[in-house]
C-alpha cells in the first residue's frame, strides 16, 4: 500500500530526545510512497545524524538556512511540499514559529509554506504546561497549524511521567494522511463502521463465537477518518488494535452490537456492516461454568437478531448502507439475495475458502456489487486497499445523490 505515491513531505525535526523516533516516521512515510526532504536543525544534529535520514528516505537532508548554491531552499521546499510535519517540535521550536521568527531554515519553510503545517510536541512536563507554552500553542492553531496534543508517558532524565512526550511515529502518520487526504467528500460526514465477532455467552466462561480479527472493519475505519470523516467504530473483540482518531464502541454480543448501531445509525450519514455478529446464541445461558461429567448431550441454538433488518426503521433518508457477505459457496448469489433483502446500497462479497481471502488474512479478494450492475471484481489486495476501494465506491454513490 502506497497512500502517500506522489506527495512530498517536509518533515522537520528539532532538538529532543525524541528525534531518535523521527527516524522511523521518515521510514514510515517513505514506505507509503511519500518523497520525503529532511530539514535539521542544528540541535537536532546533536541527537541524531543527517545520514541516519539520507539512508531512510534516499534524499538529501537540508540543514542549513543560507548555504552555496542553496540560498532559496526554503522557497523550494516549502512550494514542494504537500504537507510539512514537524516531529518532535520543542517548546523552543513552537514559541520561534508563534512569533513569526525565520532565523533557520525550518522556520523559514513554515512562513514560506502554503501546505498544511503538522507540529507534534515534545517536551518535559512542565514546559508543557507553561502558561507562555500554551499561548503559544493556541496562537498556533489560531493560525491554521495543527498541534497534536503530546502523549502522556515515562519522561527522559528521570522525571517520572507526565503529559510532554511526543506521539508515536504510527499517530503522527495517521495524522498526515488525514491532512493528505481529509478534504474529499467523506469530510466531515458521520461514518459507522462494525468490525469483529461477537461472543454469545454459553456460561460464565465460554462463548460462541467466530474467526473474525476485525482487520477488514479497522482499515476502513482508519481509511474513513484519513479521508476526514467523523468515524464511530463499534467493535467486537479485535485481534488487531483499533485505528487513531476514531471513537470506539467496545461490545461483546450480538444484541450489544446492535444497540450500538441503532444508538449510532440516527446520526450516520454511511453505515459500513464489516463485522461478523454471530448468527447463533444458546437458548439458555449456564449459571455456573458446566462441568464435563454433568455436560448436556446438546445446547440448543436459537437465531440471533440480524442487525441489519433491526435497524433498517432507523436509517435516515439517504444514508448509505454497505452490508458484508462472507459465503462458502454461491457467494455471489447470497450477496445478491443479502442487497435485496436487506435494502443496502451495496454488498461487499467474499468467499472464505479462497486462498487470501476471509478471517484472519492480512489480504482480501471481494466483488463489489451495488444495485443490478455487473460485480465489480477486485483482485487479492491488502485490507487497507480493499478499505479504499470500497470507499471510493461509497463517494461514487454519493456524488449520485
Amino acid at each position: 500500500m502506497r497512500p502517500f505515491a506522489n506527495r512530498r513531505i517536509v518533515l522537520g525535526v528539532t532538538g529532543g530526545i525524541a528525534s531518535y523516533k523521527s527516524a522511523s516516521l521518515a521510514r514510515l512515510l517513505t514506505k507509503a510512497g511519500a518523497e520525503v526532504d529532511v530539514v535539521m536543525t542544528a540541535a537536532a544534529r546533536e541527537f541524531v545524524g543527517p545520514v541516519t535520514f539520507e539512508a531512510l528516505t534516499g534524499r538529501p537532508v537540508y540543514t542549513a538556512l543560507i548555504a552555496a548554491g542553496h540560498a532559496l531552499d526554503h522557497i523550494a521546499l516549502a512550494r514542494a511540499a504537500h504537507a510539512i510535519v514537524v516531529a518532535p517540535a520543542t517548546a523552543d521550536f513552537m514559541a520561534r514559529s508563534a512569533h513569526g521568527h525565520a532565523d533557520d531554515l525550518l522556520t523559514a519553510c513554515l512562513l514560506a509554506a502554503d501546505a498544511p503545517i503538522l507540529l507534534a510536541p515534545a517536551m518535559n512536563d512542565r514546559m508543557w504546561a507553561h502558561r507562555q507554552t500554551a499561548r503559544n500553542v493556541s496562537h498556533l492553531r489560531d493560525l491554521g497549524y495543527h498541534v497534536l496534543e503530546p502523549e502522556t508517558g515515562d519522561l527522559a532524565a528521570g522525571e517520572g511521567q507526565g503529559p510532554g512526550r511526543m506521539p508515536e511515529p504510527e499517530t503522527i502518520f495517521a495524522h498526515v494522511g488525514r491532512l493528505l487526504d481529509g478534504d474529499g467528500l467523506l469530510r466531515g460526514r458521520r461514518l459507522v463502521v462494525t468490525a469483529g465477532p461477537t461472543r454469545e455467552p454459553v456460561d460464565p466462561v465460554r462463548f460462541l463465537s467466530n474467526r473474525s480479527s476485525g482487520k477488514m472493519g479497522v482499515a476502513l475505519a482508519a481509511a474513513g477518518w484519513r479521508r476526514g470523516a467523523d468515524v464511530t467504530l463499534i467493535a467486537g473483540p479485535l485481534a488487531v488494535a483499533p485505528p487513531v482518531g476514531v471513537t470506539v464502541v467496545p461490545v461483546e454480543t450480538t444484541a450489544d452490537m446492535a444497540a450500538a448501531v441503532a444508538a449510532h445509525l440516527p446520526g450516520a450519514d454511511v453505515l459500513v456492516m464489516a463485522a461478523a455478529p454471530a448468527d447463533f446464541r444458546p437458548a439458555a445461558v449456564a449459571a455456573q461454568k458446566i462441568k464435563k461429567d454433568a455436560a448436556p448431550d446438546a445446547i440448543p441454538l436459537v437465531a440471533t437478531e440480524d442487525v441489519l433488518v433491526a435497524t433498517r426503521s432507523l436509517r435516515p433518508p439517504g444514508t448509505i448502507v454497505v452490508g458484508f457477505a462472507l459465503e462458502t459457496q454461491a457467494a455471489l448469489a447470497g450477496g445478491r439475495a443479502k442487497l435485496r433483502r436487506k435494502a443496502l446500497d451495496m454488498v461487499v462479497v467474499n468467499d472464505a475458502t479462497e486462498p487470501g481471502a476471509g478471517f484472519m488474512s492480512d489480504t482480501n479478494r471481494v466483488s463489489l456489487l451495488v444495485g443490478d450492475a455487473e460485480p465489480e471484481e477486485l483482485p487479492v489486495l491488502d485490507k487497507a486497499d480493499v478499505a479504499d476501494a470500497i470507499l471510493d465506491r461509497v463517494e461514487g454513490l454519493m456524488r449520485g445523490r
